[in-house]
C-alpha cells in the first residue's frame, strides 16, 4: 500500500505541468461562455382590462413558477407596442398580425416573431334597430372604430379601404374610441355601432353579448376580404357560442380577425424563447371558446423573422435538458456543454500526451546519469593519459550513493537497477585501468 501511494505521488509530481494547462483551458471556457440569460423581461400588453392584458397576467403567473419575473407594461395598443419595442422600452410585446407591415423594412428587421398566441375576432355590435348588410351601411351612423393607435382601428380602416370607403369624411359620426368607453357609449344610445377586438371570453365582449338592446352581426364576403388582407383570418362563431342562455349569437355567423402575435425586440435574449413559449403553451393548452385545445402557440407570420430558438420549439419542442431540468439549471448546462465540446477536443490530445511525457520524465531521472558514464567511456576508448582515475572513481561512488535516493515507480525499477549495474561496472573498470597503469609505471 505504501509503495502504491509512493508511485501515485511520483506520478502526480511528474505531471504537475497538466495543472496550469487545465487551469488555462477552464479559464478560457468561463471567459468565453455566454452570460446567463436574464430572469426578468418587460411585456407591452395594451390597456388594462383588454384581452392582451388578461393573457399577459396568466403568462406572468406561469413564468413565476420558473423564477422568471415578467413586468407588464400597459400601452395604447398594437402600434404603441411596436413603438415601445423599437425604442427598447420593452423586450416583448403583443401585437396584432398585420401591424408590423406598417413599419419600414429597416425597423421590421429589428423585430422577431416568437409565435401566434390566439385568434382575435373582430366583433361588430349594433343597436337592435340598426340595419346592417355591408360596410357602406355604417358610414352615416354613429360608430366607434377603436382608439387611433389601436389594432381595432387599424383593422376597421383596412376593411373600409377594401370596400373603397373612407370614414374620414364623417368625422362627426365615426369616433376613434374603443374598449370600455365605446361600450358605455353604445349602451347609453350615444352610438349606433361599435367595433371591438378580443377573445370571446373577454368580460367586455361577454357583457355586450348579453345586453338585450344590442345585436352581434355577421360580416359577409369574408373570402373577398381574406384575398385582399391575408393577415386576417375567417372565424366562425356558432349559434349560442358567446352565451347559450341568451342564445348569442342567435345564428351561426362569420367574422374576421387578426392573430395575437408575441413579438421580441433587439434586447430580448434568445435563450428565453423556449421558456416563454412553454409558459404560453400551458396557458393556452385548454383552448378557448373559438380556439381548439393544443392549437397555440403556433409559428409567427412570415412577415417577421422567426428566431432560430422558436423554430426549434415548433419543430421539436423544448430543448432536451429543459424537458427534465429547471430552466436555470438547463440553461447553464446547455451553455457549458456547447463550449465543453471544443474543450474536450483539446483535452483529448493533451491527455494522450500525458503517458509519453510521464514516461520521458521518469526515465529522464535515470538516463541523465548515463551522460557522465558515456564521457568516461569515450575518454577511456581514446586512451587519454590525463584522466584522474581516483577522482572519477570517487565521483562515481558518490553518484551510486545519490542513485539510492532516486524514487521511481515500481514499473521502472528494472531500469534503475540496470543503472546501478552500469555504475558498478564503470567503477570496476576504472579500478582495473588504474591497477594496470600503476603496474606499467612500476615496470617503467
Amino acid at each position: 500500500m505504501r509503495r502504491l501511494l509512493n508511485d501515485l505521488k511520483i506520478m502526480l509530481l511528474a505531471n504537475l505541468w497538466v495543472v496550469p494547462v487545465l487551469a488555462l483551458l477552464v479559464g478560457a471556457l468561463f471567459y468565453f461562455v455566454a452570460p446567463p440569460p436574464p430572469m426578468h423581461a418587460r411585456l407591452a400588453t395594451g390597456s388594462p382590462g383588454g384581452g392582451y392584458h388578461a393573457f399577459a397576467e396568466h403568462l406572468r403567473s406561469e413564468l413565476e413558477q420558473e423564477g422568471f419575473s415578467l413586468e407588464l407594461v400597459p400601452s395604447q395598443g398594437s402600434l404603441d407596442n411596436l413603438d415601445k419595442l423599437l425604442k427598447g422600452e420593452v423586450e416583448m410585446a403583443l401585437v396584432q398580425s398585420g401591424q408590423e407591415l406598417t413599419l419600414e423594412k429597416a425597423d421590421r428587421d429589428k423585430l422577431a416573431g416568437l409565435g401566434v398566441m390566439y385568434r382575435e375576432p373582430l366583433w361588430l355590435f349594433t343597436r337592435e334597430e340598426v340595419h346592417f348588410d355591408r360596410f357602406a351601411d355604417l358610414l352615416e351612423l354613429r360608430v366607434a372604430s377603436g382608439a387611433e393607435t389601436s389594432g381595432t382601428h387599424a383593422v376597421t380602416a383596412a376593411l373600409l379601404a377594401a370596400n373603397g370607403l373612407d370614414a374620414v369624411h364623417y368625422p362627426e359620426r365615426w369616433q376613434h374610441i374603443g374598449g370600455t368607453r365605446a361600450a358605455e357609449a353604445l349602451l347609453a344610445g350615444e352610438l349606433d355601432a361599435a367595433f371591438f377586438i378580443g377573445p370571446a371570453e373577454t368580460p367586455l365582449i361577454q357583457r355586450l353579448a348579453t345586453e338585450p338592446g344590442l345585436r352581434l352581426v355577421s360580416l359577409r364576403r369574408t373570402q373577398a376580404y381574406l384575398a385582399r388582407l391575408p393577415y386576417l383570418n375567417a372565424i366562425e362563431v356558432g349559434e349560442g357560442m358567446l352565451d347559450m342562455a341568451s342564445n348569442v349569437p342567435d345564428q351561426d355567423i362569420v367574422t374576421l380577425g387578426p392573430l395575437a402575435t408575441l413579438v421580441a425586440g433587439e434586447d430580448f435574449h434568445p435563450s428565453l424563447t423556449p421558456l416563454v413559449l412553454e409558459a404560453a403553451r400551458k396557458v393556452l393548452e385548454k383552448g378557448s371558446l373559438l380556439d381548439p385545445a393544443g392549437q397555440y402557440p403556433a409559428a409567427p407570420p412570415r412577415s417577421l423573422e422567426t428566431l432560430r430558438e422558436a423554430s426549434y420549439y415548433y419543430d421539436k419542442g423544448l430543448p432536451i435538458l429543459q424537458r427534465y431540468l429547471p430552466f436555470r439549471i438547463a440553461s447553464l448546462a446547455d451553455r457549458y456543454i456547447i463550449l465543453a465540446i471544443p474543450l474536450l477536443v483539446l483535452l483529448f490530445p493533451l491527455f494522450k500526451a500525458v503517458g509519453p511525457i510521464y514516461q520521458w520524465r521518469i526515465r529522464a531521472r535515470i538516463y541523465r546519469w548515463y551522460k557522465h558514464l558515456r564521457e568516461i567511456d569515450v575518454r577511456l576508448y581514446r586512451g587519454e593519459r590525463d584522466l584522474d582515475l581516483d577522482g572519477e572513481i570517487r565521483r562515481l561512488e558518490r553518484m551510486e550513493d545519490e542513485l539510492g535516493r532516486v524514487e521511481v515507480p515500481l514499473s521502472y525499477s528494472n531500469e534503475l537497477y540496470e543503472l546501478h549495474l552500469h555504475l558498478r561496472y564503470m567503477i570496476e573498470r576504472l579500478r582495473k585501468y588504474r591497477e594496470r597503469a600503476t603496474e606499467e609505471a612500476e615496470v617503467g
